[in-house]
């Protein structure tokens, strides 16, 4: 494994550094008092498309997306580090870089597996930023980390099939940017279990789709789209809608879900590392018991840990990278599992070590600290909790061991 950038992964990490320094932190504070003057924590604030406009201007745009006809054409090892960048700032970058979720995801199971009419709908638009996306998988009333267990129906009549169920968790939906969902249901409960979810496109405009309640993350309701609630309740689409075949449904998710990952786990990484950067400045400019903090045996050791914590699941996260890059995402698994289990803790481990540095101010929004904290915390759920990753894991390693 080369552990050295490649050259337009170094330039587009300068780029892309210089455009959070000039761009990105300064205005962090405008972003959120936009939010809050406009009375609608939904509404896209101005400074948003004063961003995208300004990363576009600077090469800085779907850099997520593989396929250099619609995007950058970077390997997952290339997009890694520049993923680690926008974590640093994760409600604002990735979005002005038009590479945050779960738009990525959707626009990737388009790429790969939409018709050209689905492309030229709902992946042009996505790929420029013009609307938002929503996925639609976790329902309220069943274990949804068992895709087997989905219960919401997807059925044919004619040219069009019907929709019914509830789903929740649908982040980004309550956004008015959000023009279309991808939603996973059953079409087929005879067949076996992993062929009988497909997926399908539903316009949020649909007839029979409806909000049925925002959900808090900690007591907080996030801006710009949420994690709502969502009903459907005999929605027709027409059957072109359907992606791929009736049955693809759970190969598609766990095509999307891989690549996501990788997103997600590096994002931790760039999250970890502005925890760490805070805590240092916390620790040397405040004075406790006649000596500043950084030099209290605790303080150095939670500093210590974090930064090997952070270098082992970034190299275990660019390992994984390298591997889907090589042998493809069914290669790597194993490694995709590991990092899932490791980064969000890593995070969460970090990120709780600046929040005590900085005592009554970790808990506000002074600094970024609670708020990253609270993702890392969501994202041990997201995408699979830990205990799946760890039975997958647990299990292909067993498998060397179990008689034939």
């Amino acid at each position: 494994m080369e552990f050295a950038y490649s050259p337009r992964c170094e330039e587009l990490r300068k780029n892309l550094l210089a455009f959070m320094d000039e761009w990105v932190y300064p205005n962090e504070r405008t972003y959120y008092e936009q939010i809050e003057a406009s009375g609608h924590r939904h509404e896209r604030p101005p400074l948003m498309d004063e961003l995208k406009q300004e990363a576009r201007k600077r090469g800085l745009w779907n850099l997520f997306l593989p396929g250099a006809e619609h995007g950058a054409g970077l390997t997952n090892a290339e997009y890694a580090p520049l993923a680690e960048i926008t974590g640093r700032s994760p409600l604002i970058a990735p979005e002005a870089l038009n590479c945050s979720a779960p738009d990525t995801g959707n626009m990737e199971v388009l790429h790969d597996f939409g018709t050209p009419d689905q492309q030229d709908q709902w992946l042009r638009p996505l790929l420029e930023g013009e609307i938002r996306s929503a996925f639609f998988m976790t329902e309220p009333d069943v274990a949804s980390s068992d895709a087997r267990n989905i219960q919401s129906r997807i059925e044919r009549d004619g040219d069009e099939y019907v929709i019914n169920g509830r789903k929740w968790w649908s982040s980004g939906a309550a956004s008015p940017d959000c023009k279309i969902g991808i939603f996973m249901g059953v079409t087929d409960p005879d067949a076996e279990p992993y062929r009988q979810q497909s997926m399908i496109l539903v316009p949020t405009d649909t007839p029979g789709v409806s909000m049925v309640r925002e959900l808090p993350v900690f007591g907080h309701y996030d801006a710009h789209g949420g994690h709502p609630e969502m009903a459907f309740e005999d929605v027709r689409v027409p059957a072109a809608n359907l992606i791929g075949n009736e049955g693809d449904g759970f190969m598609i998710a766990q095509a999307r879900l891989g690549p996501g990952r990788i997103h997600h786990c590096m994002r931790l990484i760039g999250m970890a590392e502005r925890g760490f950067d805070l805590m240092c400045e916390r620790a040397i400019s405040r004075e406790a018991f006649g000596k500043p903090l950084a030099r209290q045996g605790k303080i150095q050791h939670w500093i210590a840990q974090s930064r090997v914590r952070i270098e082992q699941a970034r190299l275990l996260t660019l390992k994984a990278a390298w591997l889907m890059d090589t042998v493809g995402n069914k290669g790597a698994r194993m490694e995709i599992s590991a990092i899932k289990i490791v980064a969000p803790s890593m995070a969460e481990w970090v990120l709780d070590k600046a929040i005590q540095v900085h005592g009554g101010k970790g808990f506000t929004n002074d600094v970024p600290l609670a708020m990253m904290w609270a993702h890392a915390r969501t994202l041990r759920m997201a995408d699979g909790p830990d205990e799946v990753h760890e039975m997958a894991l647990a299990r292909r390693e067993l498998k060397g061991f179990l008689p034939l």
